[in-house]
């Protein structure tokens, strides 16, 4: 008797809750929120309705770990990149022509083309943070450049940043558009052009353009 209640008050395994994010996080990249069911995701999951529950109070609360997570994951490859040795110039190139799915789009920009999502503070808010951090990362690399005396002093970092960031996201459009990753390409050519004309001669930044990416 006492072993059937502890079978049946036994708590899903740890595990669970890691396979139900990550799905979850799959199943957003690839269908957005409104396409994405809690069905799909414990069809998926391959686990049981009263795990989720057990674990999260429904697809709200679970797109929201999801989401938080791959714009934790982002903020940690955008960053490798950008604390990565080199000139400002560099570390910013490398962010750029980083490997990436063009064609499935960026994970967290296709949160931004769901109406439920962008209008739930919640569902929202790591997108929002997400970007926001990382046009200020963005930002304090030109900074730190300038200080060097590796960019202008007529830059504008924050400016820049921001642009950087655009030109990420609308590659993404653009590709997904074209089904070729060659406008995001093009994109991030011409940002590093862009950008190349701002540095200082005589410090040793490498300003070679993005390779093929697919």
């Amino acid at each position: 008797m006492y072993g059937a209640i502890m079978s049946s008050t036994r708590k899903p395994p740890p595990a669970t809750r890691e396979r139900l994010v990550s799905t979850t996080q799959e199943l957003l990249w690839e269908r957005g929120y409104v396409g994405t069911s809690p069905r799909a995701i414990l069809d998926r999951a391959g686990v049981g309705q009263g795990s989720m529950y057990h674990h999260f109070t429904g697809k709200s609360d679970l797109a929201q770990a999801a989401i938080r997570r791959t714009a934790e994951d982002m903020k940690e490859s955008a960053e490798e990149c950008l604390s990565a040795p080199g000139t400002a110039y560099d570390r910013v190139a490398a962010y750029l022509t980083r490997e990436r799915q063009v064609l499935r789009g960026c994970p967290i920009g296709r949160m931004t083309q769901d109406r439920d999502v962008v209008q739930d503070p919640e569902l929202r808010r790591p997108l929002d943070e997400m970007f926001g951090w990382l046009r200020g990362r963005i930002a304090e690399v030109l900074a730190e450049g300038q200080r060097r005396g590796e960019l202008a002093d007529g830059l504008d970092p924050v400016a820049v940043a921001a642009t950087v960031a655009a030109v990420v996201q609308g590659g993404y459009v653009l590709a997904r558009a074209a089904d070729d990753t060659a406008p995001f390409d093009a994109a991030v050519r011409g940002a590093l052009s862009l950008l190349a004309a701002q540095v200082t001669p005589g410090t040793g930044s490498d300003h070679t353009g993005p390779g093929d990416r697919r």
